[in-house]
C-alpha cells in the first residue's frame, strides 16, 4: 500500500510541474511577465527541464515547440511511474 501511495505522489508532483510548464508557456503571451520575480521563479524551475528539448528541437521560425514536446514526455513518465509502481505494488501484495 505505502508503495502504491508513493507513486501516487510522484504522479502528482509531475502533475503540477505541468501546470508550471503551462503557466511559464503563458507567460511569453504577456510583455514584460517573465521579468517579474514570480517569472524569474518559475523560469528557474522550468528551464533546466527545457533546455535538452531545444538543443533537439529548433524552433520553427517564430514559434517554440519544444514546451509541447516536454509536455509529451512528462505525460508519458507519468503514465510510466504509474505503471511501475502498480506492477511494484501487485508484486508486493
Amino acid at each position: 500500500m505505502v508503495v502504491y501511495q508513493i507513486g501516487n505522489i510522484i504522479t502528482e508532483l509531475i502533475g503540477i510541474y505541468r501546470y508550471v510548464i503551462i503557466a511559464y508557456i503563458l507567460m511569453s503571451w504577456f510583455p514584460n511577465a517573465r521579468e517579474s520575480s514570480i517569472g524569474q521563479f518559475i523560469a528557474r524551475i522550468v528551464e533546466p527541464y527545457l533546455a535538452p528539448f531545444r538543443r533537439i528541437i529548433p524552433p520553427l521560425g517564430m514559434i517554440d515547440i519544444s514546451p509541447i514536446v516536454a509536455l509529451f514526455a512528462l505525460s508519458f513518465a507519468s503514465a510510466g511511474v504509474r505503471i511501475v509502481f502498480n506492477w511494484i505494488a501487485q508484486s508486493v501484495y
